[in-house]
């Protein structure tokens, strides 16, 4: 079922105001991960965290997300699978991520692995959308919950 039929169904289901708003929908990408495995570990409670460069938001004009928004996570098909609640959103450099925080993306086996994964990924989404990669590139630490699947 679609993001929109799927909010729906979480609103009534568990007795929500129908006027909640959804802040939109959320899909998982990754190298070396499909969204759908990706979104295994979020509905298994593997992956608690997603980080994304900060760069894309300013030159795509998205606000960052904002604790306690609501999102519908979507498959490689566009159907709802689970509603997330965001829990923290911070911007931090990437030379400063720590192992406690790459853990919580559930993919990794230790934070040299995300780093070189990570390193990769951005510098890919540099060329696309106009960035360079740096140490001290700002990425957007977003941990949430799963509420509803």
């Amino acid at each position: 079922m679609d993001a929109d039929v799927y909010w729906a169904k979480f609103l009534k289901d568990t007795g929500r105001d129908q006027g909640d708003r959804c802040a939109g929908d959320f899909s998982f990408e990754s190298r070396g991960f499909t969204g759908n495995e990706q979104l295994t570990l979020v509905l298994s409670g593997r992956k608690t965290a997603a980080f994304s460069s900060y760069a894309t938001y300013g030159i795509d004009n998205e606000p960052l997300p904002v604790s306690g928004e609501l999102y519908v996570v979507v498959d490689r098909n566009g159907d709802g699978r689970c509603v997330i609640e965001v829990t923290g959103v911070s911007v931090i450099p990437f030379k400063d991520v720590t192992w406690e925080m790459a853990q919580q993306e559930g993919e990794d086996e230790n934070l040299e692995a995300w780093r070189d994964k990570q390193k990769e990924y951005l510098r890919e989404e540099g060329d696309i959308v106009g960035f360079q990669f740096t140490p001290e590139i700002h990425l957007v630490y977003m941990t949430f919950l799963v509420i509803y699947h």
